[in-house]
C-alpha cells in the first residue's frame, strides 16, 4: 500500500488517483481518507490528482498511541506534501480536518498551495465561552468521549443520526452512508478518538486563519447538528480574506456523502478547482 513515512516513523497511507494539478483531502472526525471516494474520482475525472491520507490512528495509518494534536497533524500533512514534492496544491479538508488545513497554514505557510476548501470545517473555535457564545458547550465535548469509552461500537452508530441529521425532513441520507460512517469510525483507535475530541473541541484556529492568503471557499450546511453553522463556517468566512462562502440549505455535517448534497459539492469544487 502507499504510504507516506512521517519524520518520527509514522506510516501515512494515502490514496493517489489520477494526473494533473494535486488536490489533496483531510478528512475528518472519526472517518478516513475513503470518505473522499467520490470527490477523487471526481476530480481525476476532471483532470486532476486527487489524493487522500488516512490520519495518524485512523484508517490504514499507524494505530499510534499519541500525537493527536493538530500541531502533529499539521506537520504529518507537511510530510506528506513535501514527500510526494507536491505543488501548486489546493487543499480540501472537512470538519476536524479544517482544523489540520489551518494549522498546516499557520506552521508552513503557503508557498505550495495554490488555493484552499474548508467544508463543514471546526474553525476558528468550536468551544462556546463568553466570546464564543455560538459554539458547543464543554460537556458535549465529556459525553463524546465518554461515548466512546462505554462502548464505541454503539456510540457510531448512535452518532451517525446527528452526522447526518436524519430526522430532517426530506433528507436523503441512506443506510449505506451510516454504514460507511461506522465502518470508518471502528477502524480509527479508541486513543485516537478520545484524544481528537481534545483537540477540536479545544484549539482556537483564529491566527492560523488569518495567515491565509490564497482564495478560499468555505462550504457550510445550515441543518449541520455536529459542527454549528455560526460557531464556525460564517466566522471563518470573516476572518479568511476575501474567502467565498457557500451555505447549503438542510445541508448535514456529512455534505460529502449525501446523495445531492454530494452531487452540488463536486461540481462547485469543480467550478472552484477550474478558476
Amino acid at each position: 500500500m502507499p504510504a507516506c513515512t512521517t519524520r518520527d516513523g509514522v506510516e501515512i497511507f494515502y490514496k493517489d488517483w489520477g494526473r494533473g494539478r494535486p488536490v489533496v483531502f483531510i478528512h475528518g472526525w472519526p472517518l478516513n481518507g475513503d470518505a473522499w471516494h467520490d470527490q477523487l474520482k471526481a476530480v481525476a475525472d476532471a483532470g486532476f490528482r486527487g489524493i487522500a491520507h488516512d490520519r495518524r490512528g485512523h484508517g490504514r495509518s499507524t494505530p499510534v498511541w499519541d500525537g493527536y494534536d493538530f500541531d502533529t497533524f499539521a506537520d504529518d500533512l507537511d510530510d506528506l506534501i513535501t514527500g510526494l514534492d507536491l505543488r501548486d496544491v489546493t487543499l480540501v479538508a472537512h470538519s476536524m480536518g479544517g482544523g489540520e488545513l489551518a494549522r498546516y497554514i499557520g506552521r508552513h505557510g503557503t508557498e505550495r498551495i495554490r488555493s484552499t476548501v474548508l467544508l463543514s470545517a471546526v474553525t476558528p473555535l468550536m468551544l462556546r465561552s463568553g466570546t464564543n457564545p455560538e459554539g458547543v458547550p464543554e460537556e458535549a465535548f465529556d459525553q463524546i468521549k465518554a461515548g466512546i469509552l462505554k462502548e464505541r461500537s454503539q456510540f457510531w452508530k448512535d452518532t451517525a443520526e446527528g452526522f447526518f441529521s436524519t430526522n430532517r425532513p426530506g433528507n436523503k441520507v441512506t443506510q449505506g452512508n451510516k454504514d460507511a460512517f461506522w465502518y470508518m469510525a471502528m477502524a480509527q483507535t479508541i486513543e485516537g478518538g478520545v484524544r481528537c475530541v481534545d483537540a477540536f473541541a479545544y484549539t482556537d484556529f483564529t491566527d492560523d486563519l488569518k495567515k491565509f492568503d490564497v482564495p478560499t471557499l468555505i462550504v457550510h450546511g445550515d441543518d449541520d447538528r455536529i459542527v454549528p453553522l455560526d460557531a464556525t463556517g460564517r466566522k471563518s468566512a470573516r476572518i479568511v480574506s476575501g474567502a467565498e462562502l457557500k451555505v447549503y440549505e438542510g445541508g448535514s455535517h456529512g455534505i460529502a456523502l449525501v446523495p445531492g448534497d454530494k452531487e452540488r459539492f463536486n461540481k462547485d469544487l469543480l467550478d472552484f478547482l477550474k478558476k
